[in-house]
């Protein structure tokens, strides 16, 4: 049988289940009575439900079982969500949002009875009561802010802990993805933590914590963290360059994410001249649009090729430098790791192909070649050879060895149709 008004089953078993549930000793709220039925009944609300199974028997029931005050299962935190709402509105006052997820937190207690009626009334329908109760959470606090809950890409999470009866706010990072140029090769990508005291502050930084002074991740993220006022920043980039390499051309993609940020909605242009003014000389940005979080994990993983321009001394004939460096032209490298970040990466053998190799100038011993390569090739490493932990290298081939002078990195070949890069 069914309710031909509302689509809710009324078959004999949900009819039984629905006396078994009135027979409880335990008072139940009318949400907590319908959430033994909720998966019955599409589109309906749980007191709803619960409302038609009850009046569906009142003909051999004396009467209807009284709404209790507390309830068994929620502990009446149902009939208090206008309560929930306010406490979440002073959690995240002062903070621009627009959209929001809400979730809880509940006792063991809370749970174990839930499961335990659930047994006892032999329901198969149920609604669990995170569940239910997110939704209704939810529902009341669009109502009163005229915002939109989302399951992703929400920006901020409203989480009731119910049994501490406050609410805790997680307000989501904002992020821009860009392109900087770096023109000082004094600076890191990232801020790097001094290594004598790990951040804390010593002689060795004059008390900063850093290595370094300033690095792209500050001159980028730090004004955009201004103007959001947000508490902190994070640098995802596609690759790094070495402190002492230029990054040219285009530009290295990035994400730039703010923490916890109090505004979100920010003039992108004028941060952008922003940053430029501020960075002149050391860095360039030369893209900047916000973006979504799903964009981190595209620019960590996207693997392009580079081309790099590489400086070299070195006494040797031009003749030999030109027939290495065509011996070197499509090879495969292995590589392993480095020397000189041995102390900071795993020591692994990496093959890397060499697209090509050029010499595009020459003026007594110092060189000049033109490389691209697949990413992730030490390309200083490629020219010096490391002690023989590159093989095949350019200073082998030619029978003397060879000192880098500079290395720019000239582009990034990410420039697939339609890609955001």
């Amino acid at each position: 049988m069914t309710s031909a008004s509302t689509g809710l089953p009324l078959s004999p078993e949900v009819r039984e289940v629905t006396r078994k549930v009135l027979g409880l000793s335990e008072p139940l709220c009318t949400e907590c009575s319908g959430r033994f039925f909720g998966k019955l009944g599409h589109g309906m609300s749980n007191p709803e439900r619960w409302e038609i199974l009850q009046s569906n028997l009142q003909e051999t029931l004396p009467a209807p079982l009284p709404t209790p005050s507390e309830c068994a299962i929620c502990g009446g935190a149902f009939a208090r969500i206008d309560a929930w709402v306010e406490r979440a509105l002073r959690v995240v006052e002062g903070y621009e949002w627009s959209t929001f997820l809400c979730g809880s937190r509940w006792g063991p207690e809370n749970l174990a009875t839930e499961e335990a009626l659930w047994a006892t009334t032999g329901s198969k329908w149920g609604e669990s009561l995170r569940t239910a109760f997110n939704r209704e959470f939810g529902k009341a606090l669009a109502r009163a802010t005229g915002k939109v809950a989302l399951q992703e890409g929400s920006e901020i999470l409203l989480l009731a802990d119910v049994p501490a009866g406050r609410v805790e706010s997680t307000v989501f990072s904002l992020y821009f993805r860009g392109r900087y140029r770096k023109l000082d090769r004094t600076i890191p990508q990232t801020r790097w933590p001094c290594r004598v005291c790990r951040g804390r502050g010593c002689k060795r930084c004059e008390g900063t914590g850093k290595m370094y002074p300033t690095s792209v991740e500050e001159l980028t993220a730090g004004p955009l963290t201004e103007l959001a006022q947000g508490n902190g920043h994070r640098f995802h980039g596609m690759g790094r360059e070495d402190i002492d390499a230029r990054m040219l051309g285009r530009g290295r993609p990035f994400v730039a994410e703010v923490l916890s940020p109090k505004v979100r909605t920010l003039d992108v242009a004028a941060a952008l001249q922003e940053i430029n003014t501020r960075a002149e000389g050391r860095i360039e940005i030369t893209e900047l649009a916000p973006c979504a979080a799903l964009d981190v994990r595209k620019v960590k993983e996207e693997l392009h090729d580079k081309s790099y321009r590489v400086v070299v001394r070195g006494e040797v004939p031009e003749e030999k430098i030109k027939e290495a460096l065509n011996l070197l032209s499509g090879c495969e490298l292995v590589q392993r790791t480095p020397v000189r970040v041995a102390h900071r990466r795993a020591d692994l053998m990496r093959h890397r192909k060499i697209r090509e190799m050029k010499m595009t100038e020459k003026e007594g011993q110092l060189f000049t070649v033109e490389v691209r390569a697949e990413a992730g090739t030490y390309i200083k490493e490629l020219v010096t050879g490391d002690g023989g932990r590159t093989q095949p290298n350019l200073s082998e081939l030619v029978g003397t060895p060879l000192e880098v002078v500079s290395l720019d990195v000239l582009e990034i070949h990410d420039n697939v149709e339609g890609e955001p890069w």
